[in-house]
């Protein structure tokens, strides 16, 4: 065995049908990591009902700010992405995330620094934080309670949002994007109101159902989706900015939960040069070779290909202002769809629905979240354990 590889434990080719065993699921689960990723309308609630007793109203005294920065890393830095895309372009000042050490070297005491850390101590929230405190610029700070981050929030008199750690980091986007959004509409910046929060909750609540352990594949979205991107290289593009983020999302848990490799991004992007995966050597040449009236069951199962996922974003209205580039958006997916179908690369389409920026974000995101663990499970990985992560925080730590 190699060095390193203690641990490491799963199968090449996926499983599919332990997919419908719910028992083999739990057993593969005993983390229990499709347990929290249905939590997700929990922590809407949760994180909602803790953001209003927290004391946000410190943040109006000096009214609008210059600009925002929320930082973090890894799922933490994810909700400054969700916050800019669900304020769009009419939001009044720039909404910047920021995933490294400390703040841009223009923030001052006209911006607002939110520092997010799902435990409350990573180096990138705490610097920061601190960096804010320093500067005179506003704080919030969204994290475990009694943690280091609550610390230095305590210290700065600035606002502080205890969210109880209840899942891996991953696993609590919901739990930690809430937060923000509301000191988001706190500052003016967003309309987020009471209905839209319960409308996203109950549709990840509806989401977690339809893909909950004992629905089987053939019903299950989410393990559908997993069975169709097992073995594949996966491709995962977003129609407009808010389907984009939902795509990076699917990149994170791809993989952090299943350690597939991913290509995500915007198909915007992607028209400008990444579309021609699909003529390489896992896309159309390879496909090309492939007898359509073969049985699937016997294709080369080590011939890898390519799998386009391709989440769509019909946008809201027309009092959006947005009708155009709507229709260049819908028109650039049907075709980015025919060009994989002439290639023979198989393409899933996971469409947006909702009546809020939100509601829409959380209905492109929930069945992919499932969809990663249950990929997961099907190879034999336990999603909750990753050496990997733990090994390299040892070896960054000596």
């Amino acid at each position: 065995m190699m060095e390193g590889t203690a641990g490491v434990s799963g199968r090449r080719h996926a499983d599919e049908s332990l997919l419908d065993n719910p028992d083999a699921l739990a057993e593969h689960d005993p983390g229990g990591m499709l347990r929290f990723t249905a939590s997700a309308g929990a922590q809407v609630r949760e994180s909602a009902a803790l953001a209003a007793e927290a004391n946000l109203h410190l943040l109006e005294d000096e009214g609008r700010p210059r600009a925002v920065v929320i930082a973090g890393i890894g799922t933490a830095g994810r909700t400054g992405d969700v916050l800019a895309t669900v304020a769009g372009p009419r939001c009044p000042v720039p909404v910047i995330p920021h995933r490294s050490a400390g703040v841009p070297g223009w923030v001052g005491a006209a911006d607002v620094v939110i520092a997010v850390s799902a435990s409350g101590r990573s180096p990138e929230a705490l610097g920061a934080a601190e960096a804010a405190h320093r500067r005179g610029a506003r704080l919030v700070a969204v994290g475990a309670p009694d943690s280091q981050l609550q610390s230095v929030a305590e210290r700065a008199r600035a606002p502080f949002i205890p969210v109880p750690r209840r899942a891996p980091a991953r696993a609590s986007l919901w739990a930690l994007t809430v937060p923000v959004l509301l000191a988001a509409r706190t500052l003016g910046l967003v309309k987020v109101n009471e209905a839209d929060l319960a409308e996203t909750a109950a549709r990840l609540d509806a989401d977690a159902d339809r893909c909950r352990p004992t629905a089987e594949s053939f019903v299950n979205p989410a393990k559908s989706l997993a069975l169709g991107l097992a073995g594949s290289v996966p491709i995962v593009w977003g129609s407009s900015p808010l389907a984009t983020v939902a795509a990076r999302r699917f990149g994170d848990t791809l993989s952090a939960n299943a350690r597939y490799p991913v290509v995500t991004g915007a198909l915007g992007e992607a028209g400008r040069g990444r579309v021609g995966l699909l003529d390489g050597v896992f896309g159309g040449l390879v496909e090309g070779e492939r007898d359509i009236f073969a049985d699937p069951a016997e294709t080369d199962p080590d011939a890898t290909r390519l799998r386009l996922v391709l989440l769509r974003d019909g946008g809201l209205n027309a009092e959006d202002d947005t009708d155009e580039p709507l229709a260049v958006e819908e028109r650039r997916a049907d075709a980015v769809q025919t060009l994989a179908e002439r290639r023979g690369v198989r393409c899933d389409v996971v469409t947006a629905e909702g009546g809020s920026a939100l509601e829409r974000l959380a209905s492109l995101m929930a069945v992919p979240d499932f969809a990663s663990v249950y990929l997961a499970l099907a190879h034999g990985l336990d999603p909750m354990a990753v050496p990997a992560i733990t090994e390299m925080k040892e070896l960054s730590n000596q």
